[in-house]
């Protein structure tokens, strides 16, 4: 399948990101229709089903038009800037065993075509905190960070502090928005367990990921 819902990166602008999805739908087969209706106006580059198919529905070259309205490290159209992956999962469910492993090998091959860091790699809810969760709590980030597909963090030790942790927060890539969705957000990709107010684990968390990814570090080529 082919989705008619895509057109030319602007502004002469190439991958720099890719962008994690749900579909939230009943199936693959659903998924696929809906990223290919003209009508809907949505599409991704990819979409991987439960049993591990993989559709490729945009050429990556190409801008799809999964991404909407956000912002990432301080920069819009992001639907320019990225490749989206859409999983077949239901947003509730944990990620199927062969959605996973057919997952590593895309995002391994574009990481290495696009020139795309593993901070690079993202999810929806990252760049449009408030109006999108996907892929939600129940992925495995971690596992994808173990194998250089993804970044992720086990930092401990720091006082729970809010304006470092905003700052902390904003060097890794986050937008404007108020202390309780931030943290939410935050939560959701690197402690989706974690209750309660923000803690000293949130702290030295995204201290570690600003280190070692901050916009300003990686602007210079640390």
């Amino acid at each position: 399948m082919k989705s008619p819902n895509f057109g030319e990166r602007r502004d002469g602008l190439r991958p720099e990101l890719v962008v994690l999805h749900y579909t939230a739908m009943a199936d693959c087969a659903a998924a696929a229709r809906a990223l290919c209706d003209p009508a809907r106006e949505v599409s991704a580059h990819y979409l991987i089903g439960r049993d591990g198919d993989v559709l490729e529905l945009v050429a990556p070259q190409m801008r799809a038009w999964h991404a909407g309205k956000g912002q990432w490290r301080g920069r819009g159209d992001v639907n320019s800037r990225s490749i989206g992956i859409e999983l077949d999962n239901d947003g509730r469910s944990p990620f199927s065993e062969p959605l996973m492993a057919a997952l590593e090998p895309l995002l391994g091959k574009l990481l290495e075509d696009w020139h795309i860091p593993p901070h690079g790699v993202i999810a929806h809810s990252d760049m449009a905190p408030g109006r999108k969760i996907d892929p939600g709590r129940r992925f495995d980030w971690k596992r994808l960070a173990r194998q250089g597909l993804a970044v992720w963090s086990d930092a401990r030790g720091a006082e729970a502090d809010k304006a470092a942790f905003r700052r902390d927060a904003t060097a890794f890539g986050y937008g404007a928005m108020d202390d309780d969705l931030l943290l939410e957000v935050v939560r959701m990709r690197f402690r989706p367990w974690a209750t309660g107010p923000l803690d000293g684990e949130d702290c030295a968390l995204m201290a570690d990921l600003a280190r070692r990814y901050g916009v300003e570090r990686t602007t210079k080529g640390a």
